[in-house]
C-alpha cells in the first residue's frame, strides 16, 4: 500500500487536503490542510515506516473506522 492510500484509508473523511510532493532534486514533502508535516529537505531523509501516519494521528486523532471491509 502506498503512503497516499494508507493516509486516505485512515483519515479521508476529516482531511480538507493532503499533498505529497516529490521532485527530481530529491524533494519529498507531506502537507496536510496547508501545514507542512514532513520534509526530506529539512530532515535529510525519507520518512520511516509509519512516521507520516504518526504525524497525521497527532493532528487528526486516531485512525477512523469509516470503511466497510
Amino acid at each position: 500500500m502506498g503512503l497516499a492510500n494508507e493516509l486516505l484509508s485512515r483519515w479521508a473523511p476529516v482531511m480538507r487536503a493532503v499533498e505529497l510532493s516529490s521532485g527530481s532534486s530529491g524533494r519529498f514533502e507531506v502537507t496536510l490542510d496547508g501545514e507542512l508535516l514532513f520534509s526530506k529537505k529539512a530532515t535529510g531523509r525519507f520518512p520511516k515506516p509509519g512516521e507520516v501516519a504518526g504525524l497525521f494521528e497527532k493532528k487528526l486523532g486516531p485512525a477512523l473506522e469509516w470503511r466497510q471491509h
